[in-house]
């Protein structure tokens, strides 16, 4: 079985930063659904969350380092290195106590982390998927509304079991959100890019635009500019309190194409008037 760091691709001293990054590059490669599903990759991506699961938590990488677990975070008895399950232990010490150990022993079962990627959309409106975790478990998985790229879902109870009364482990699902060929995110709000005419940039008007809720209808004010920027209200991202973020439309003015002969020559008659001066302020400072 593969050594835990050469899995995610570090050094033993690795900071804890090192070894989520080092996760998360290898999550987008080593995704199921980037290496058109077959077995072995699922088999290498639960590898590689296994690895994250044992190195990302202190303790359970600390009883790694020492020997105490192997590469599946079972106890590795010394002398003979016999693996025992927890239940073992539990059994084990209930029956010869050490100093100091009570007759009742509960361990807390260890979590389990995955990986998911969604698609922007589900990210927004919400969606609901079932992922395989590391511990063999298949999980239903609700993906709630407003949901943020490398957010960590925690399904309670979901790890592994617990012992001697202990409470089993949590599920630790962390979402990476594709991006979108149109929406940025900025924090509660989305931001998109809004081509226009020379004509409806300087005239105005009302245009259709794209919405994470489908196309709407917003009137750009006459004489707008390359970054004038339009407020759609409640069209953003869902926050914690149940409201929503704005979204942002940004003018991009843009030139025909081709010359056009006519727009030139009115341009050429109108620049001889022309009394703006785009480039005052940057002038000001040479």
């Amino acid at each position: 079985m593969r050594n835990l760091y050469d899995i995610l691709g570090i050094p033993t001293q690795a900071s804890a930063s090192d070894i989520k990054s080092a996760f998360r590059k290898l999550a987008r490669d080593k995704h199921p659904d980037a290496n058109s599903g077959t077995r072995k990759a699922e088999d290498d991506f639960k590898e590689l969350n296994r690895a994250y699961g044992i190195l990302s938590d202190p303790d359970q990488r600390t009883l790694y380092d020492r020997g105490e677990i192997d590469e599946l975070g079972t106890t590795v008895r010394s002398g003979r290195q016999q693996r025992s399950s927890p239940f073992e232990d539990f059994i084990r010490r209930r029956r010869h106590p050490q100093p100091g150990e009570g007759r009742t022993i509960r361990i807390h079962g260890a979590d389990v982390s995955y990986t998911l990627r969604i698609k922007f959309m589900d990210a927004v409106h919400g969606a609901t998927t079932h992922v395989s975790m590391t511990n063999g478990k298949r999980l239903r998985v609700t993906i709630p509304p407003g949901t943020r790229h490398e957010q960590t879902l925690r399904l309670k109870g979901q790890g592994m079991g617990g012992v001697g009364g202990g409470n089993d482990g949590d599920a630790l699902v962390e979402i990476l959100v594709d991006d979108h060929d149109l929406f940025i995110v900025d924090g509660d709000n989305i931001v998109v890019d809004l081509p226009v005419s020379l004509s409806e940039a300087v005239l105005g008007g009302p245009i259709e635009a794209p919405s994470v809720d489908g196309p709407v209808k917003v009137t750009v004010p006459a004489n707008a500019n390359t970054g004038t920027t339009l407020r759609l209200r409640g069209k953003g991202l869902a926050k914690a309190n149940g409201q929503r973020g704005d979204q942002m439309i940004r003018i991009q003015v843009m030139l025909p194409d081709k010359g056009d002969p006519e727009l030139t020559k009115f341009v050429r008659s109108w620049k001889a008037g022309e009394t703006q001066k785009p480039r005052k302020a940057s002038q000001k400072d040479n």
